[in-house]
């Protein structure tokens, strides 16, 4: 099982391999740059060697988190524009790190309309895919909780997203439990579950689902409102974790948590041991 945590890359973005190794993690999230500015240094040679190496010796898969910063959807030119340029260097960080997956938020369309967002998202991430062909990483759309303007809050937001993209095959889909929950999908029995996936694979495609962000939720079901807390601290609870991590069809899936940390590494690890403890073993126990 792919389960993790997003890691420190204090000192190097090679030392959170060190720090995943530690606490048992067997996948990883970064930001490959400071997530609060829009520049960043380039990569030295030095660096992104170290990084490979590391990456090969333990093999723990890796995911990066785009900035926050970004907004894509926003009818500002000058901060579209800003966003596009800093979502190029992202990438190319993650092209030269050889990371497959770069988790984005979608934005939010600041008062034009969640068609003219989504648009908008769409237009960028063309520009962003023209500028740097052949790239073998590719942006998972990160579903949203809704609140504001938040754009792809339904599936239907981000299978639209999708579909007005050129690329589409540049682009996979990050599924946040938190988010989910406060966006209005009801999860938390096996029958709601069973049905939220289904949902998931009619509108998007399980195909399209490249990596789990595992969060519980402090805000109750449709209340649009963003608040990780920690596994099985919030309105989700503990048992319907084990429903994503349990369901043979994501077995190769990462699974990262992006819950508070105010006790490092205190608090990753008790989430981690939570998680755990819900994995069943091969006999069904």
């Amino acid at each position: 099982m792919l389960l993790g945590a997003h890691m420190s890359v204090s000192g190097g973005v090679d030392t959170a391999f060190e720090r995943a190794i530690a606490i048992n993690c067997t996948a990883l999230q970064i930001f490959t740059k400071s997530n609060r500015q829009w520049q960043a240094k380039d990569l030295e040679a030095e660096v992104i060697e170290r990084f490979l190496q590391a990456q090969t010796a333990c093999g723990l898969p890796v995911v990066c988190h785009a900035s926050y910063l970004l907004n894509l959807g926003t009818p500002d030119d000058a901060i579209w524009h800003k966003s596009i340029e800093a979502l190029i260097i992202e990438l190319q960080r993650c092209e030269q790190l050889k990371i497959p997956y770069l988790v984005l938020h979608c934005g939010g369309h600041m008062g034009s309309g969640v068609e003219a967002g989504l648009a908008r998202v769409a237009a960028g991430l063309d520009i962003a895919h023209q500028r740097l062909p052949g790239y073998q990483v590719k942006i998972a759309l990160e579903i949203s909780a809704g609140q504001g303007t938040h754009l792809g809050v339904t599936f239907e937001e981000i299978a639209q997203m999708i579909r007005l993209c050129r690329a589409p095959e540049r682009l996979a889909v990050c599924f946040d439990t938190c988010h989910a929950l406060a966006a209005g999908y009801e999860f938390r029995t096996p029958d709601s579950y069973e049905v939220m996936i289904a949902e998931f694979e009619r509108v998007i495609g399980l195909d399209r689902l490249a990596v789990f962000h595992l969060n519980d939720s402090e805000k109750d079901l449709g209340s649009r409102v963003d608040r990780h807390t920690h596994i099985g601290e919030g309105c989700i609870g503990l048992e319907p974790f084990g429903y994503f991590l349990n369901d043979p069809r994501f077995k190769q899936i990462p699974f990262l948590l992006e819950t508070p940390v105010d006790d490092d590494p205190g608090d990753n690890i008790r989430n981690l041991e939570k998680l755990r403890s819900l994995v069943k073993t091969e006999d069904g126990r």
